[in-house]
């Protein structure tokens, strides 16, 4: 599964840069993006295996922006993780109804992020 790649959309620099160099260490290709806008116009430039996604975004939340994914067909397939630190009860939930296939909670475990990562991506 080496080599797939990631878009991260987290607007938060030190957490783009330690997810990017986990992920990066365990093989995989990383995108980022800080918002929804730039992420749409990395989305258009290539299609990513996998995106991480903070729900915590400027402007456009994550789980709204997740949903308008989901809604169009050229981004529907992608399969989406939250990432967040906002680990509250339901938080979860709402990010599954949303339309993500799973959920990491911040900050990362540098030993298992890879790992982690790996179980959402689609085999192939």
């Amino acid at each position: 599964m080496s080599g797939a790649l990631i878009l991260i959309v987290e607007d938060n620099e030190a957490n783009q840069l330690l997810a990017r160099a986990v992920l990066e260490m365990a093989g995989y290709r990383v995108d980022v993006a800080g918002a929804a806008p730039e992420a749409l116009k990395r989305l258009s430039a290539r299609t990513p295996d996998l995106i991480l996604m903070d729900l915590q975004l400027p402007g456009q939340d994550g789980l709204s922006f997740t949903r308008q994914l989901k809604a169009n067909p050229k981004t529907a397939g992608i399969p989406i993780v939250a990432l967040t630190a906002h680990a509250m009860k339901g938080d979860r939930e709402d990010a599954l109804a949303a339309g993500c296939a799973g959920y990491i909670a911040k900050p990362i475990d540098t030993r298992t992020f890879g790992e982690t990562v790996r179980q959402f991506i689609p085999p192939g």
